[in-house]
């Protein structure tokens, strides 16, 4: 079974930016979703972003518009989130999700959607 292995998080300033890493931990070849949810205190988990790893195609939440994005490494099979202008509401536990496709679909920002999870990376942002 497929694990996803992130990486990336960590304590930092208002303003400072952070890249989150998410990778399989087999290689995979099937085109396929993979998307950045994240979840902080006492909140349900939301939709922060995800990419179409076939053509590239991004989607993201309107809090996070502009200052993060999603990106994908074909030659280390990683999917990484790069964050830029932290803000404290930004703090969370973020976890990184995939859905394998059999054929094209649009990025889903629901969770149910992905069935491989990462075990999280804590993100916090200190005013």
């Amino acid at each position: 079974q497929v694990q996803l292995v992130e990486s990336g998080g960590g304590l930092v300033q208002t303003g400072d930016s952070l890249r989150l890493s998410c990778a399989p931990s087999v290689p995979v070849l099937a085109s396929y979703h993979v998307a950045w949810f994240r979840q902080g205190p006492g909140k349900e988990r939301q939709f922060v972003g995800a990419i179409t790893w076939r053509n590239g195609r991004t989607d993201y939440t309107d809090s996070v518009k502009g200052r993060f994005t999603v990106t994908r490494a074909a030659a280390t099979n990683t999917v990484y989130l790069q964050m830029r202008d932290l803000r404290p509401e930004d703090t969370a536990v973020y976890y990184c999700a995939m859905r394998s496709l059999s054929r094209p679909a649009p990025i889903s920002r629901t969770k149910d959607y992905y069935d491989t999870w990462g075990q999280g990376t804590q993100v916090t942002v200190r005013s």
